[in-house]
């Protein structure tokens, strides 16, 4: 007997073997047991994910001789010649090269006749967007009213690309892409079975590198047991798959945190050396930053990572060293480098700035850290002629959300004062009354990014208009824009803040709407 293939091998039978489309076997079943089988079907979905295979399933429930069933035999003769593919009753057509009208039209008037050994005829088309408009259109009435005893189950990889009228007359069924857990589980299943030995690693490595379609990874299983014969070592898998391990990425990403370019390069170097593709290690590495991402913020969420714990593990613990900003600063370096070595037949050179960048980034962003520490030492120094705080009416103060937890980084008082016409040139392109209202008023304090800004005792109207919600919701998104971090704000009434002319022609605001109005100022409060 000739040899058959794992994918073919171990091709499920019946509904329960199908692995990973829980949601469309139990729509099927429930169907079946309740006789509401709509007579067309599409099935959408990634390759190798099962559409087929389950269209097969649903051809023997229907045409088994023990009669309809959500449990078809598999021994009688219509299960095993269905099974086989050589079934008159169950005609399986790819819709590539069967795609013009003049086949469809022979279709149509094969629909016409009945079954001769099942109660149903069964006709399953592959790959059904391949099929012209014309093709489509010349099955439109078959396919809205068929014979009683005909079924249609279309499957196809590009849904989007079936026609509007064919969509509208079928179910529609999605397959999803099958997770690396259950894709390890069915290998480990096969494994055992076919007497391979090979650890979870190789299977995780399978796994990944199948991109959620199981008969991929059953095929690359049977591949690497003809190379490694029976015994599979993760060696075996890099030198045949030319897989990325995940060691290699949270290594060079730990150079990058130490600002160690120059070992990053080294890495990068090794694994260049040992024939990687370049366009699989840039996937791998965004996909990384995309798991430190996730492991930063929404951990918890299991479906968000499809890793084994181990792993999920150190992503958390590596993910403590980068700020999200960084992480996007990642993705931004990273892809920008991606498209440039594209362009290049995929040299490795963006790849290499790129990373250079990464640890270059996280000296910058340190080295940040420290300014902003000793500025803010000194800011909170008394300072002559520094405006007293200590006269505000305890009355006016405004209750702070208790749930804000202060960013790592705090804005100092400088560096608010000096970017403060940024903000009223801003504002006032967005709502001009809110600029107006906020030029008026003077940064006092900034603790915690929180930051404080004073009026005139007599500027009441000023105050209670930009502690309205949405005012108020607007300026700390502008600040947050221009500073880079989230920034609250509060608004207090001081006798000690005094107008001053000079300081409102100083504001670029006020500069502007003297130049655009030809106006001058004849009063101030």
């Amino acid at each position: 007997m000739s040899y058959i293939v794992f994918a073919l091998k171990w091709r499920p039978n019946n509904f329960d073997q199908i692995v990973g489309q829980d949601k469309v076997v139990a729509t099927l079943k429930n169907a079946i047991q309740k006789d509401r089988l709509a007579h067309a079907y599409l099935f959408a979905g990634p390759r190798g994910v099962g559409k087929t295979s389950t269209a097969r399933i649903l051809a023997k429930a229907l045409n088994c001789k023990k009669g309809t069933s959500v449990e078809p035999c598999g021994v009688c003769p219509v299960c095993v010649d269905i099974a086989a593919g050589r079934s008159l009753d169950v005609i399986e057509i790819d819709g590539a090269s069967n795609r013009g009208i003049d086949e469809i039209r022979a279709l149509r008037e094969g629909v016409k006749f009945s079954p001769t050994q099942g109660r149903h005829k069964v006709y399953i088309i592959d790959e059904v967007h391949q099929i012209t408009s014309e093709g489509f259109n010349a099955l439109l009435k078959t396919l809205e009213e068929p014979p009683p005893f005909v079924k249609f189950i279309f499957a196809t990889t590009h849904p989007h690309k079936v026609i509007p009228t064919i969509l509208s007359r079928c179910q529609r069924l999605d397959f999803r892409r099958i997770s690396i857990m259950e894709i390890i589980a069915q290998l480990e299943k096969i494994a055992r079975a076919e007497k391979i030995n090979v650890d979870e690693k190789v299977l995780f490595a399978i796994a990944k590198s199948s991109d959620g379609s199981l008969r991929d990874a059953e095929s690359i299983l049977d591949q690497l047991s003809s190379f490694a014969k029976d015994n599979i070592s993760l060696k075996d898998v890099v030198t045949m798959l030319g897989w990325i391990e995940q060691d290699f990425l949270f290594n060079i990403t730990n150079k990058i945190i130490q600002k160690d370019a120059r070992a990053a390069l080294g890495l990068l170097n090794e694994i260049r050396n040992k024939g990687k593709d370049i366009s699989v290690l840039f996937r791998e590495l965004i996909e990384h930053f995309r798991n430190l991402m996730i492991a930063k913020v929404a951990l918890a969420d299991s479906n968000l990572i499809d890793l084994p714990k181990e792993i999920c593990d150190k992503l958390l613990e590596q993910s403590q060293s980068f700020s999200l900003q960084e992480i996007f600063s990642a993705f931004n370096i990273l892809m920008s480098a991606q498209e440039i070595s594209r362009k290049m037949e995929f040299s490795i050179i963006p790849l290499e700035i790129g990373i250079i960048k990464l640890a270059e980034n996280k000296k910058e962003k340190n080295s940040k850290k420290t300014m902003l520490k000793e500025s803010s030492a000194q800011d909170k120094q008394p300072v002559s002629g520094q405006l007293k705080t200590e006269n505000f009416r305890e009355e006016e103060k405004e209750k702070m959300d208790i749930a804000f937890t202060p960013p790592e980084n705090n804005i100092v008082l400088d560096d608010i004062k000096s970017s403060w016409d940024i903000l009223i040139d801003n504002l006032a392109k967005i709502k001009m009354s809110v600029a107006t209202y906020m030029s008026e008023g003077s940064p006092i304090k900034s603790e915690n990014n929180i930051l404080t800004v004073a009026f005139p005792v007599n500027y009441s109207l000023h105050k209670e208009s930009l502690e309205d919600k949405d005012n108020r919701a607007l300026i700390e998104k502008t600040l947050t824009q221009i500073f880079n971090t989230q920034v609250r704000i509060k608004f207090v009434l001081s006798k000690d803040i005094a107008n001053n002319k000079e300081e409102h022609h100083s504001n670029s605001f006020i500069k502007s709407a003297i130049e655009t109005f030809k106006g001058r100022v004849i009063k101030q409060e």
